[in-house]
């Protein structure tokens, strides 16, 4: 199975990442990995993305797409995979389609987490860490015992600046207008998109991916 996992901030995909990988024998294949493996094994590609890391640049497009298309033709990945970050536009969408068509493989499901903007602000604006002993709490799924003290030290909590609701808001925003034409290019590709609602208990959501991913077998 050759399969992408999309979804915006909060609505579970690392979870949902986990049980895909945990449950099929693909390789979980994230950008982040992919880059640090790249770089750890000092590869030609790796070295060139470093390069551009190293002063704080983005890596471009053309490094991105060859370190992609290195991991997808290692053994592990020639069974299937499971794409988590890339493609990120519709650019490198069309460029993956072209690696895979190189060894007759192309993308079979696009799962889409969906879940509203709405939803997603209380879930990612709720995380209060501990100032002295940096516990990570949350105010609707893991609350302290008492409100605003940590459970373990009784330090003070505090929010993260990039958690706060302004921020959160614009970065949703970025991603909706980033993911947009990318779900578009893949809808108009018949039955690949798959869209999941993820504003389910965590095992539905999980139990609704599985049933589409058991058709690919």
């Amino acid at each position: 199975m050759n399969i992408i996992l999309m979804g915006l901030p909060g609505a579970g995909k690392g979870t949902q990442a986990e049980q895909i990988k945990a449950n099929y024998p693909v390789p979980h294949i994230s950008t982040g990995d992919m880059f640090r493996a790249a770089i750890k094994n000092e590869t030609p590609l790796g070295l060139e993305a470093k390069s551009y890391m190293d002063k704080g640049e983005l890596v471009p497009d053309s490094v991105t797409i060859g370190l992609v298309e290195e991991r997808l033709n290692q053994e592990d990945a020639k069974g299937g995979f499971l794409l988590d970050g890339f493609p990120r536009t519709v650019e490198q969408a069309v460029a993956l389609d072209k690696i895979l068509a190189k060894t007759n493989r192309k993308i079979e499901k696009v799962i889409n987490i969906d879940v509203e903007t709405s939803i997603l602000l209380p879930r990612l604006t709720g995380r209060r860490i501990c100032k002295s002993c940096g516990t990570t709490y949350h105010l609707v799924f893991n609350p302290t015992k008492v409100e605003g003290v940590c459970d373990n030290c009784q330090g003070e909590l505090y929010q993260r600046s990039d958690d706060n609701e302004e921020t959160v808001a614009n970065r949703l925003e970025v991603n909706i207008k980033q993911t947009a034409p990318l779900l578009d290019f893949y809808n108009r590709k018949e039955n690949v998109v798959e869209n999941i609602n993820g504003d389910q208990d965590i095992k539905v959501v999980f139990s609704e991916i599985k049933k589409v991913l058991d058709t690919l077998k």
